[in-house]
């Protein structure tokens, strides 16, 4: 909704984020009710009617002569609402009910946008970093006040974010969201109110199971409807969006680790359209080399880079971590992307908790680099490692304290430790559980055994997803495809199969 007013702001360029160019328009929902959909194109065909002065451009920044304007380079990728940064609003021709969402937008000094999900429920976009906000659910990603004109004050039941977790102005955000639709009998009497489950804004939980009684203001209809499109407003300042999609709420992020296109000699500019083509979510990065070329790809595709692996050393007269560490944090920034910290130490031996202290300092300090930009930190167990067991990985993040830093449950270290008691891990760890690693495996054995293709070997993964669906894990899942043989299409493809066939079956299971 259109406000006014602000206490100041401190405007911050993004400079050298590669452009987004996305994939085929889709102009309708699939008949596939559990199909990802993505809602831009290298065209505008996706949307409602006359989209006014909206265009799709492939860079997007702040004036530098005006910090209050945007301005726009040629090229696919990105959805800007024009020059004079105020014109119609932007409307999906596919409708949704029950959505999980991912939204990534830009504004400039001041400005102000908002999404609203079914057309009636608006998830505020506002330029309000570090500014004292008049009203609840005015703050950038607060849940807009639904409106009566005969009330005093006529704006009522507005639900503000439980954290500020802006950034300035002038650097791309990202909002991570499970919306669930209100439900009404065969008669047409509502049932459930509407409910965001979980807002995530720029990789914070700002919302939790929010219950709305009725529409915000401005919604595009009068009486609530179980389901209606999305709406994204163009008409309050200059504002851009990128890599917007919805999926069913059931279903996770799922993604493969790099190492496994690089080791089959998948050149970076194939890397992007293999992964679509095949489904994926994305991808996560080892190593520091070429990363800005990669997320170009991944961005030209429409996808999403995860993860980047980060090593820390605990010895004294070694570097405790990469130079390369700030540089790298600044090219996920805004992308709710984690680094998979991996920490070893000759000093100490695995698992001893005298090393706990230092350990915690250098996490802290890598944390510090890491929130500024969105990006969080996710602690990886490795086999032979100090930090080797999922258990370490739990207590780290505990000492650690911070909401920005978590666990990685990976699946083959946590066999090759032993094993153990899994659901009482898993419990302990959920609230700050990032991502789980995921592959076939045998129950014992080395490398080779304890990494192979998804739906491989004797140790059966199902039980894995039942306990974590059971726990309410929603975090994403990360395919370790690391040398598996053969065709790296066709293992890639057989993966996601079985992939498809294990998420369906926990939607039987409801």
């Amino acid at each position: 909704m259109k406000t006014t007013g602000k206490m100041f702001c401190i405007v911050c360029f993004l400079i050298g984020i590669s452009p987004l160019l996305v994939t085929r328009s889709i102009a309708s929902e699939p008949k596939d009710s559990h199909t990802r959909v993505r809602l831009v194109g290298d065209d505008l065909s996706a949307w409602q009617g006359d989209t006014g002065d909206w265009q799709v451009v492939g860079e997007v920044f702040v004036k530098p002569d005006d910090e209050k304007k945007l301005s726009a380079k040629s090229g696919t990728g990105v959805i800007w609402n024009g020059p004079k940064g105020k014109t119609k609003h932007l409307t999906t021709k596919a409708e949704f009910g029950d959505v999980r969402a991912h939204i990534e937008f830009l504004l400039c000094e001041d400005s102000n946008s908002g999404v609203y999900f079914a057309g009636q429920y608006e998830l505020q976009i506002f330029d309000n970093w570090q500014t004292r906000s008049f009203h609840s659910g005015i703050e950038c990603g607060g849940i807009y006040q639904r409106w009566d004109k005969n009330r005093n004050p006529k704006g009522y039941e507005g639900h503000s974010p439980r954290e500020d977790a802006s950034f300035p102005s002038g650097r791309w955000q990202t909002f991570d969201v499970i919306f669930r639709a209100a439900r009404f009998d065969r008669n047409g009497s509502k049932t459930a109110n509407a409910k965001f489950v979980k807002v995530f804004h720029n990789g914070i939980l700002i919302h939790e199971n929010v219950e709305l009684n009725g529409p915000t203001r401005g919604s595009m209809f009068a009486e609530e409807k179980p389901r209606g499109p999305l709406r994204f407003q163009g008409n309050h300042g200059p504002v851009t969006y990128r890599n917007i999609w919805v999926a069913p709420v059931d279903e996770p992020d799922f993604f493969v680790f790099g190492y496994a296109l690089r080791d089959a000699g998948i050149a970076t500019k194939e890397q992007g359209k293999l992964l679509r083509e095949l489904e994926y979510n994305g991808m996560g990065h080892v190593g520091y080399e070429g990363l800005a070329g990669v997320v170009q790809e991944l961005d030209r595709n429409g996808l999403r880079m995860f993860s980047i692996y980060v090593r820390v050393q605990l010895d004294e007269g070694k570097p405790k971590y990469s130079p390369r560490l700030k540089e790298t944090i600044q090219i996920l920034a805004g992308r709710d992307a984690m680094l998979i910290v991996t920490i070893n130490s000759r000093k100490y031996k695995p698992s001893e908790t005298a090393g706990d202290d230092k350990a915690v300092k250098i996490i802290r300090e890598i944390n510090e680099l890491a929130v500024a930009n969105g990006v969080r930190v996710a602690l990886y167990p490795h086999y032979d490692f100090w930090m080797g067991r999922f258990e370490d990985s739990v207590r780290m993040a505990e000492k650690v304290d911070r909401k920005n830093v978590g666990s990685v449950f990976s699946l083959c270290h946590w066999l090759r430790e032993g094993g153990g008691d899994m659901r009482s891990l898993l419990e302990r760890s959920i609230d700050h559980l990032f991502m789980v690693v995921i592959h076939g495996a045998d129950h014992k054995g080395g490398r080779k055994e304890l990494i192979q293709l998804l739906g491989n070997g004797d140790y059966d993964v199902y039980p894995l997803f039942q306990i974590l669906k059971e726990l309410g894990y929603s975090g994403p899942f990360g395919l370790l495809h690391y040398r598996v043989a053969g065709d790296i299409r066709e293992s890639l493809a057989q993966a996601m199969k079985v992939w498809r066939d294990i998420t369906k079956r926990l939607r039987a299971e409801r």
